[in-house]
């Protein structure tokens, strides 16, 4: 009796002790089996006959909820069987115009529209891979996308951005078929009208056929980043990469009963892969918005009856900018699922909107590696998992920021960081993870690898990213390392800012870099130029020159003007001196402009001006 007296009692005591010296026991055992359910599942799928693809799963929420609302924007709704009518008519209307073969690849130029997601599923059914395009690049970027993309052959834009293909048509190759989504009248010969072209075609299903040459190691699409050096670069997604990016969304409990609101770009990996990808997987809707707007957002949440809202960390900061509204707490939403997002904002956005589930997650466009934050910890991108770790090895190791690359000990081999401190992300490739490259890069795929880490031979991916991981064993970004830096959501690379710039004919040097704005997350454009032997900064020319090749987010929105460039010894340009002072007016003698949309110009930057930027007064 005595001994099951004892027995009860430790079975009454035991959950309390699990609560108080282990108190995530049960949410990474619920993370853990949801991981195994996971790659079971993957697996599955891989051993199916015919190859089981993305494509193929949206084809069965066709055959099983045909009349399902898949797609709403605007004033316009589409069923999972419109989407594949749509979608077959674009098919064969190309086809019919006998401009694509096996193998070969489509450039999509468009803005957030149904239409993107028509066309990137004809072409899955034609067998082709579909490169998606930044819809704010003009000029050289558009030209160097498009050559990014192997074999391709076709060019699809939207109606808003025919002139913009107007403008680079001559810079393409001569065998390049252009089409745009549009009825209207056309401005140019050189294109052809795709809504038209599809009007007039069969809706009838696409042969199977067609695209039986596909496997699963063929580029499914491609997904520009600047990563953290140079040019756009087309990041090669396989089609293994997109059969396990239908898991985000269902794994993290969305079913075919939830209404996603996206408003981030289709072209970008979270719109299309967690967005677009995740809802096909479930069954559930897509409330598409052509542009984030943070005043119409809870607005339109509550009127399309939301339960889950993507992010960056911008979107939620800007939410709670707005003016506070007696119904902010009145929605149906219950999750929100994205990255980048600041604990300030995180508790901010809680506090005023109510209980939803914020799922941070960590993972890049064409990494290997992904995190996700399944126990809710604020500021937290992720938490150590053994099984995790097992399956995707990965560590932090010791990184110079100095010398720009890992510290070696005295046998060659990368130091791993202990607990606590900042490295470097570094996981392995693995058949299990991959790292697919860059296509037609190979120079820019292997500075992405790193041999030789912890056994001499090993081989990892390179994330570029500062990490650490607390006691706890929650894992949190810090920063990236190389020139790029992150704002409004994208990365900017230097690079390709400074070789913009250098084309003005007043310039001599150019040192782009990122700086911080309090109360902004990420860091916004800046550059230091020295200028040519007797010639003065045009700030009218410079203004327009930048809003014509650059796109918003990498417009450097601060001028520093030197009589001379800080270099190392090995003359490379120095940033840390020119990052600390920042845009501060009052820390250096040296002349500072900011670019004013309302003045179309840059303009001094004043001490006034600088004071308003710190309040908020001016808009970044």
């Amino acid at each position: 009796m005595l001994l099951l007296s004892v027995l009860l009692g430790g079975l009454l005591f035991f959950p309390l002790m699990i609560r108080v010296f282990f108190p995530c026991f049960w949410t990474d055992f619920v993370y853990h089996a949801e991981l195994l359910r996971i790659l079971l599942k993957f697996a599955s799928r891989r051993r199916r006959r015919p190859l089981f693809f993305a494509l193929d799963r949206f084809l069965e929420q066709v055959e099983t909820r045909p009349n399902k609302t898949f797609i709403v924007f605007e004033n316009e709704s589409y069923s999972f069987k419109d989407a594949d009518r749509e979608s077959n008519r674009i098919a064969n209307a190309l086809r019919d115009a006998s401009v694509l073969n096996a193998g070969d690849a489509a450039v999509l130029f468009m803005l957030n529209e149904p239409a993107l997601i028509f066309c990137w599923l004809a072409l899955a059914k034609l067998g082709c891979a579909c490169a998606l395009l930044n819809s704010s690049i003009r000029a050289r970027s558009l030209v160097t996308s498009f050559r990014c993309c192997p074999r391709a052959k076709v060019l699809i834009a939207s109606a808003e951005l025919q002139q913009a293909v107007e403008e680079v048509s001559d810079d393409l190759q001569q065998d390049v078929s252009i089409f745009i989504t549009s009825s209207s009248e056309l401005k140019s010969s050189h294109m052809k009208s795709l809504s038209r072209a599809a009007q007039e075609s069969s809706d009838a299903a696409v042969p199977r056929a067609l695209r039986a040459h596909v496997s699963f190691t063929s580029p499914a699409v491609y997904i520009y980043t600047s990563g953290t050096t140079g040019l756009p670069k087309a990041a090669v997604i396989s089609q293994t990469r997109l059969l396990a990016a239908l898991a985000v969304l269902a794994s993290n409990g969305v079913t075919h009963t939830d209404v996603i609101y996206t408003t981030l770009p289709l072209y970008h990996t979270a719109g299309f892969l967690v967005g677009f990808l995740g809802s096909v997987e479930t069954g559930s809707t897509i409330i598409l918005r052509r542009k984030f707007s943070a005043s119409h957002f809870w607005d339109e949440c509550r009127a399309h009856e939301v339960t889950v809202i993507q992010y960056i960390g911008e979107v939620l900061r800007y939410l709670c900018n707005t003016p506070k509204r007696e119904s902010d707490k009145k929605h149906g939403v219950r999750l929100a699922i994205g990255n980048g997002l600041r604990p300030d904002v995180w508790r901010e956005f809680l506090q005023r909107f109510g209980h939803i589930q914020i799922r941070e997650f960590y993972g890049s466009t064409e990494g290997n590696l992904g995190f996700v934050n399944y126990a809710g910890r604020i500021g937290a991108i992720g938490r150590v998992s053994w099984l995790h770790r097992k399956l995707f090895p990965y560590a932090l190791i010791q990184y110079d920021t100095e010398r720009d690359e890992p510290v070696r000990n005295s046998t060659g081999l990368c130091v791993e960081v202990p607990k606590g401190q900042t490295g470097l992300l570094v996981s392995k490739i693995t058949g299990l993870a991959p790292f697919v490259g860059y296509a037609q890069n190979e120079p820019q795929t292997e500075k992405k690898r790193l041999r030789d880490v912890f056994q001499i031979g090993d081989l990892y991916f390179n994330s570029g990213d500062l990490l650490k991981i607390d006691r706890d064993n929650f894992i949190y970004f810090q920063d990236r390392v190389g020139d790029t830096f992150r704002w409004k959501g994208e990365n900017v690379a230097t690079t390709e800012v400074s070789d913009i710039i250098s084309a003005l004919t007043f310039v001599q040097e150019v040192n782009v870099y990122g700086v911080r704005v309090p109360g902004h997350e990420g860091r916004i454009g800046m550059a230091a130029l020295k200028l040519e032997d007797g010639m003065e900064f045009d700030c009218s020319g410079a203004f327009d020159h930048v809003c014509r090749f650059l796109p918003a987010y990498a417009r450097p929105r601060f001028i520093r003007i030197q009589s001379s460039m800080d270099v190392t010894e090995t003359f490379k340009q120095t940033k840390l001196r020119l990052m600390e002072v920042g845009f501060d007016p009052n820390l250096t003698s040296d002349p500072m402009y900011f670019l004013c949309e309302r003045e179309r110009s840059y303009v001094s930057l004043t001490p006034a001006i600088h004071q308003q930027i710190l309040a908020h007064r001016i808009k970044l």
